[in-house]
């Protein structure tokens, strides 16, 4: 068996995020004959064939294809770790790290949050990847992901989590609504009128829920699947929507309308949102000092403070 390279095996661990290997060689910031060119030799290396490459078809790895990937993204973290912690000897943290955040809170938590954390760590290469829980899971599960920003709903086995911040259902409505000037709403007031729901995996299902444990019947009116969409909506007066207490949440749309929002009498959907990742995996130094960063200014934004469950930290 010939010999292959660290730089061989980070290219081919990325290509099952990719249909074509044009798209992954542009993604890599590399030629696309110099990605076919590194398969090539990796495929030589290992004496076994790793992916199938159609014109038609675009790209589709091979059983064995598969295994080199998962293996290959796992050489390449602990390669990547032991340069993080050399660095960490001398007082810098560095390396990549990937985190996953659920659709629904992405866009109004993390850029204030991801920016202090830069500015403390400007070594530490960050990607974030948006998705529904559907998406993140799988990308959890295949190591793409270091840890993943979700709410502690329907979260599969297998997962450790650790809190961020604690959150409950909000009713969100137009600025001129009757009940708007209220402290706190009844669901049975609002049950009766036009219900504009996000449309993604928990949100859509925890909405459900929550009527369902009041026996109310929503009477829903739209189902939308993009949270500013949903908030626009709002604003202009064509229903109201119920949402989980987000923090940095604006009340100005991009129309320059403004939505308000109001507590639940009786609460409802108290829940956390929490940080997780695999049992099979560690949550390396990086991980853990990010999740550590959200947990501080999230938590103390919202005046909430959560035990951390137990985790495992070994790098």
């Amino acid at each position: 068996m010939s010999s292959f390279t660290l730089r061989q095996l980070e290219l081919f661990s990325a290509l099952p995020e990719y249909r074509t290997l044009s798209a992954a060689a542009s993604a890599l910031h590399i030629s696309e004959s110099a990605l076919s060119h590194a398969v090539s030799e990796l495929e030589r290396a290992v004496v076994e064939q790793l992916c199938v490459r159609h014109k038609a078809k675009g790209l589709q790895l091979t059983p064995a294809g598969q295994f080199v990937a998962t293996r290959a993204r796992i050489l390449v973290t602990d390669a990547n770790e032991l340069v993080s912690q050399l660095a960490a000897e001398w007082g810098v943290m560095s390396g990549p790290m990937t985190i996953g955040c659920y659709t629904g809170f992405a866009s109004t938590m993390m850029p204030p949050v991801l920016d202090g954390f830069a500015r403390a760590h400007p070594k530490v290469k960050i990607g974030v990847n948006i998705g529904t829980d559907d998406e993140l899971w799988p990308a959890l599960l295949a190591g793409l992901l270091d840890v993943a920003i979700v709410y502690d709903m329907y979260v599969p086995d297998g997962m450790n989590r650790r809190p961020v911040y604690e959150t409950e259902v909000l009713a969100v409505l137009p600025e001129d609504h009757p009940l708007a000037g209220q402290p706190a709403i009844d669901l049975a007031d609002l049950a009766p009128e036009p219900l504009i729901m996000l449309d993604t995996a928990p949100s859509a299902g925890n909405t459900r829920r929550v009527f369902d444990e009041r026996g109310l019947e929503p009477n829903l009116h739209l189902q939308v699947p993009n949270l500013e969409l949903v908030r626009v909506l709002v604003a202009r007066g064509l229903g109201y929507r119920l949402l989980m207490r987000l923090p940095y949440y604006s009340v100005t749309t991009l129309e320059g309308r403004r939505v308000v929002m109001k507590p639940l009498n009786p609460q409802a959907g108290r829940t956390s949102v929490v940080a997780v990742w695999p049992d099979q995996m560690d949550l390396s130094r990086r991980a853990d000092a990010l999740v550590n960063h959200l947990a501080a200014g999230l938590g103390n934004r919202n005046a909430a403070r959560s035990k951390p469950a137990r985790q495992k930290v070994h790098r």
